[in-house]
Formats: C-alpha cells, sequence, structure tokens
C-alpha cells in the first residue's frame, strides 16, 4: 500500500516509548512511508503545530496532514491539545485520529463533541494494529493535504 505523497508528515503524540516503536513498526510493516514525526506530551505537540521552538524551522517539522493523538498524556491532556487545535483558525480543520488504550464512553463522547475525526482505542495484537494503520492511510493520510500558510 502507498501513500500519496512521501512528504506528507504525521504527528504522533504519544508517551510510551513502547507505543512509539510498535506504531512505527506497523506503519513501515503497512508500507506507509510518509515520515512519522513524534513528539512525547501535549505541550510538545501544541509548540510543533504552532510552529514554536524548538520546531520553528518548518522544512525539519513540517506540518502534518494527520495527528495521530494519545489521549492520555504529560503536561496537557489529548482532549486539550484537541481543544487547542480547533480553535487555530489555520489548523482546526486538520484531521486528528484518536489512537488510545482508553475505552470509557465518556471519553469516546467528550473527544468527537471536541472535534475528533476518529477515536480509535489501541489494539493488543501486532497485526490489529497494522490493521488500523492501513485504515488510516486510506480514509485520512491519502485524502488530505497540509494546510496552507502564506501571506494574503
Amino acid at each position: 500500500m502507498n501513500s500519496l505523497q512521501a512528504q506528507d508528515t504525521i504527528l504522533l503524540v504519544e508517551d510510551n516509548p513502547k507505543d512509539i516503536l510498535l506504531i512505527q513498526r506497523a506503519f513501515r510493516k503497512a508500507g506507509i512511508i510518509n515520515p512519522l514525526q513524534v513528539v512525547n506530551d501535549g505541550d510538545a505537540a501544541v509548540l510543533y503545530l504552532s510552529g514554536e521552538e524548538p520546531y520553528s524551522e518548518r522544512s525539519h517539522y513540517p506540518l502534518p496532514v494527520l495527528v495521530l493523538l494519545d489521549l492520555k498524556l504529560p503536561r496537557r491532556s489529548g482532549a486539550e491539545v484537541l481543544m487547542w487545535l480547533r480553535q487555530q483558525p489555520i489548523l482546526k480543520r486538520m484531521p486528528v485520529v484518536v489512537l488510545t488504550s482508553s475505552r470509557e464512553y465518556a471519553d469516546v463522547n467528550h473527544l468527537y463533541d471536541l472535534g475528533v475525526n476518529a477515536y480509535m482505542v489501541k489494539p493488543v495484537a501486532f497485526n490489529n494494529l497494522v490493521e488500523i494503520v492501513e485504515i488510516l492511510n486510506r480514509h485520512w493520510i491519502v485524502f488530505n493535504e497540509r494546510p496552507q500558510i502564506g501571506t494574503a
């Protein structure tokens, strides 16, 4: 399976090193060649998305075409990152998929109320994670473009 454009970056916001490694492996196994940028907490996600230091160099830290967001993060929760993102005029339509271990209906409903595009529970089996990544590729990565920021 191939993605639309290899340069279209995906931002993974995840604090668990094991989950980061598994997601990176799942991307490789699914044949997705998009660059995967990783930040480990909610504050870093906001800094990355807003282009603030240490992520101000957009050639190294481009705006993503998709954000994969864990729910339970240090410093700022996934819900707080999503709330911030949906209030940013240029970024508010950026696709966000929550990929978390929480199966709580309250979490699911709250995130959809905040404007998440999809809510997926991290599977236990690696092959199921690969299937999720393939679904993400078909539904979110291939059909989205990076927001254009420029002077009008």
